[in-house]
């Protein structure tokens, strides 16, 4: 690595270090009001930024370029998401569990933030705003690297939040790979992307990694479904935004029912495939296999999902049940969209993506899941004996 480089390294995760302690002395809410406000005043000129990376980027598939794509309505969501995040209870500090010992000692579990956070991710400047709006709420300095497609967008915004606290991660592999090898100033990684990206981080990162992997989401229809309510589904789950990790890429349809017509029907624009199994399409395409029951489905649910997001949809209570017993994934559903799973969804406010990793945090990851608990002791001059 050139020594520029390698300074520069330092230069971020030391200044994040850093910061991380202040976050600690200041009101973090205010800060992400005023990222909010910031965002609303600076409007104009963010959407001009995203107007070049999208200009950049025609030759990117197009839901990349849907992911990339910020209008008026999807800054002023970012801007609500920001204000909701803002508003939710501070997880710093909160008591988990408080117990006194025999001896008299008082012992609490206490939330405390992680410290300093490495995102990497690819193509969704609002990822940029809501990461850097939960980090900062529950008490951690957040390093940002997003991808090149999206640069000016996510400078833009990056510019409404307060410096230091969060810092934009220029796109260049090298010093991101110097990044991933200072476990001793950056306390956890997350990286969402696609397989490759994936691997590579988890393959060179000497800092702890939750992955936030691809989501291959099935939905499972049973021989009892509601078949209006099993095609309501699926136009959701698949078409209301194709190119995000929680829509539907596979169904699943119980051979007692007689679905497919009405899918057909129903999404014209959709191509159904049957086969490639194990895609995340990101597209108007959607596998669909044939299966003989919830053992066939759950076999096929185990080889090709990725623990992401997996639903069913059928009237019967006890088979409903063993499948969200069985199934393992993130998040479960019965008789719902997969789109529900999402941090905002769920009640979360917002998330920093959605954890496939079972250590710490599996599912939406929104203030709670950025904080770890640690012991607190009160005594009298108590000493062991």
């Amino acid at each position: 690595m050139r020594p520029e480089l390698k300074l520069s390294a330092l230069e971020l995760a030391e200044r994040a270090r850093v910061a991380s302690r202040e976050l600690l002395k200041v009101d973090r809410a205010k800060l992400v009001l005023d990222a909010a406000a910031g965002i609303e005043k600076r409007a104009a000129e963010i959407l001009a930024a995203n107007e070049i990376d999208v200009s950049r980027a025609r030759d990117l598939p197009p839901a990349l370029i849907d992911r990339l794509r910020l209008d008026e309505k999807r800054l002023a969501g970012v801007a609500s998401a920001l204000r909701e995040v803002a508003a939710l209870p501070d997880p710093v500090g909160e008591v988990v569990e408080s117990y006194t010992r025999p001896n008299g000692l008082r012992v609490e579990r206490v939330r405390s933030p992680l410290g300093v956070i490495l995102m990497i991710y690819e193509a969704r400047p609002n990822v940029t705003a809501e990461a850097a709006a939960l980090c900062l709420r529950s008490g951690n300095a957040a390093l940002l690297r997003g991808g090149s497609e999206a640069l000016q967008t996510n400078s833009a915004l990056l510019a409404c939040f307060e410096e230091d606290f969060v810092q934009l991660v220029p796109p260049d592999r090298t010093l991101l790979d110097e990044l991933l090898q200072m476990e001793d100033r950056i306390d956890l990684c997350i990286p969402r992307g696609g397989p490759s990206l994936i691997r590579f981080i988890a393959e060179r990162s000497r800092v702890p990694v939750i992955k936030h992997y691809q989501g291959v989401c099935h939905l499972y229809v049973a021989p009892d479904a509601d078949l209006e309510m099993a095609e309501k589904i699926v136009v959701n789950a698949k078409t209301q935004r194709p190119g995000v990790c929680n829509a539907l890429e596979c169904v699943l349809i119980d051979r007692k029912v007689d679905l497919l017509p009405r899918l057909k029907k129903a999404m014209p624009q959709v191509e159904l495939i049957e086969g490639q199994y194990g895609t995340e399409f990101l597209d108007l395409k959607l596998s669909y296999a044939i299966v003989d029951g919830i053992d066939a489905a759950l076999q096929h649910i185990a080889r090709y999902g990725s623990r992401h997001t997996e639903a069913i949809c059928t009237r019967d209570r006890s088979l409903a049940e063993r499948f969200l017993r069985e199934v393992d994934a993130s998040c479960v559903l019965w008789n719902a969209s997969t789109r529900f799973n999402d941090g905002g969804e769920l009640g979360l406010g917002a998330e920093i993506g959605i954890s496939t990793s079972k250590l710490h945090a599996y599912g939406p990851m929104g203030l709670r899941e950025l904080t770890c608990t640690r012991f607190v002791v009160r005594g009298d001059g108590q000493v062991r004996t």
